[in-house]
C-alpha cells in the first residue's frame, strides 16, 4: 500500500481511492495533485518518490518539470498585458515586434500567434539542439520563417516555438522577459512555488524524470508536425540539465508545485481572486479562454479548440465534463485546469512520465472523481 500524504474530505473520498490505485497499479513514481473551490485549497495529495532510486519521498516542497502546462502560465501574463490596457489581442504581432512581420507574416494577429495559427510550429532548418537556450536567435530566426501554412486558416500546435512568440510579444511591450514577470508579480508576491527559469539554489527540490517507455502516437505525418516534434532539432537539448532548468522558455520549462498551480488556476476559475487581489479581471478571463479556432489541428491528433494560449476542454473534455474548463496538460501527463462554473482548479504533477499526449488516464481518473465529490 502507497503511503498517502495530504488531505483529501470525505466528499473527495474516491479521489484519494484513485490516487492510490495509480500506484498500486504501477503507474506512478511520485504525484501530486490539488483542487482549489472558490479560492480555498480543498484537496491536496501528495505520495511516491522524488528521485528514481526510490531514496527521497514526494513531499509537498517538491518541484516537478511540467512541460507544456507553462503555456497556461504564459498564457495569464499576456492576458495581464492585455487587462492593462498594453496590448490587443487582435492588433499583429509585428505591431510590438516588427521584425516579425518578414516572410509573410505582417498580417498575423496576437491571438493567432497564441492560438496556434501563425505557421511556426517549428524551426525547418537545420540548426543545433543547444541554439535554443539562445533567445535572440531563436527570435531571429522565427521572425525570418515563412510560415508552414497560411497563417489564420489552421491551428497546428506550436510545442516550443509559442514560448519564444509570447515570450517576445511580453518582453517588447513589458521590458522584463516573462520569467522574471512571473517571479514578480505573481509567484513571489501570492507565494507560489511556481518558476520560469529556476535559481540552481532551488534545484535541490527538483523530482527525477522517468521518461516514457515509448513515443507519442502523432497521428498523420506532415511538414507541421515534422518541424514540431520529428526533427533532431525539434527540442532543446545538449546543454545539460542545469542550464535547462535556469532557462526561461515559457512553453516547455516550468517547474512548479500541483498546489501552485492549482491555486494560480483557482484564481482564474475564481473571477481573478487570488488571496484578495484580482489578478485577471473577469472580462479578460473570458477573453482569454474566448475560442478563436476550432478544428483538426495539424500537428496534434485532436479535434482542438484554442483560446488565446490555453486549450479549451469542449473538444478533448481532459478536465472533467465542463464546456467552459480550460487549461493545459504538458509532455508526460502534467496539467491545470480552470472550471469557471465551478469556480474549481485543480493541478496534476508527476515525475513518471506517460506517452500520452493529452488526457493522461492517471489525471483523468482523479478529475472524474473530484468531479464526482462536488
Amino acid at each position: 500500500m502507497v503511503d498517502i500524504s495530504g488531505f483529501a474530505p470525505a466528499r473527495f473520498a474516491a479521489v484519494r481511492d484513485a490516487f492510490a490505485a495509480n500506484f498500486e497499479a504501477g503507474a506512478e513514481l511520485g504525484a501530486r495533485f490539488t483542487l482549489v473551490e472558490a479560492g480555498e485549497v480543498v484537496l491536496d495529495l501528495w505520495a511516491g518518490h522524488a528521485d528514481r532510486a526510490r531514496t527521497r519521498p514526494f513531499d509537498d516542497t517538491t518541484l516537478t518539470p511540467v512541460f507544456s502546462t507553462t503555456k497556461a502560465v504564459a498564457a495569464l501574463m499576456v492576458a495581464r498585458l492585455v487587462d492593462a490596457g498594453k496590448l490587443d489581442y487582435r492588433q499583429t504581432v509585428a505591431s510590438v515586434w516588427p521584425e516579425f512581420a518578414q516572410a509573410g507574416k505582417a498580417d498575423v494577429t496576437v491571438e493567432q500567434a497564441l492560438s496556434h495559427q501563425a505557421g511556426l510550429s517549428g524551426i525547418v532548418e537545420p540548426m543545433e539542439p543547444s541554439e535554443w537556450l539562445d533567445w535572440p536567435r531563436i527570435c531571429d530566426r522565427l521572425a525570418a520563417m515563412a510560415p508552414l501554412w497560411p497563417p489564420g486558416t489552421a491551428s497546428g500546435y506550436h510545442p516550443i516555438t509559442f514560448g519564444y512568440i509570447a515570450g517576445e510579444i511580453f518582453r517588447r511591450i513589458d521590458g522584463r522577459t516573462l520569467g522574471r514577470a512571473l517571479r514578480e508579480d505573481i509567484a513571489q508576491p501570492f507565494g507560489l512555488d511556481l518558476w520560469i527559469g529556476l535559481p540552481e539554489a532551488e534545484f535541490d527540490r527538483v523530482a527525477d524524470l522517468q521518461r516514457p517507455s515509448a513515443l507519442p502516437d502523432f497521428g498523420e505525418r506532415n511538414a507541421a508536425t515534422e518541424a514540431a516534434f520529428l526533427t533532431k532539432w525539434s527540442s532543446p537539448g545538449g546543454v545539460g540539465q542545469s542550464a535547462w532548468r535556469q532557462a526561461e522558455i515559457p512553453s516547455a520549462n516550468g517547474i512548479a508545485t500541483a498546489e501552485a498551480l492549482a491555486r494560480l488556476m483557482g484564481a482564474l476559475a475564481n473571477d481573478g481572486w487570488l488571496e484578495g487581489d484580482e489578478i485577471l479581471s473577469p472580462a479578460l478571463i473570458a477573453e482569454l479562454s474566448r475560442e478563436r479556432i476550432r478544428g483538426q489541428d495539424l500537428v496534434l491528433p485532436y479535434l482542438m479548440s484554442w483560446g488565446a494560449g490555453v486549450m479549451r476542454n469542449e473538444t478533448v473534455q481532459a478536465w472533467g465534463a465542463g464546456l467552459q474548463t480550460f487549461g493545459h496538460s504538458g509532455w508526460g501527463g502534467s496539467c491545470a485546469f480552470a472550471d469557471p462554473e465551478r469556480k474549481l482548479g485543480g493541478a496534476y504533477v508527476m515525475n513518471r512520465q506517460s506517452a500520452d499526449l493529452l488526457g493522461d488516464p492517471r489525471a483523468k481518473r482523479l478529475i472524474e472523481a473530484a468531479y464526482a465529490g462536488l
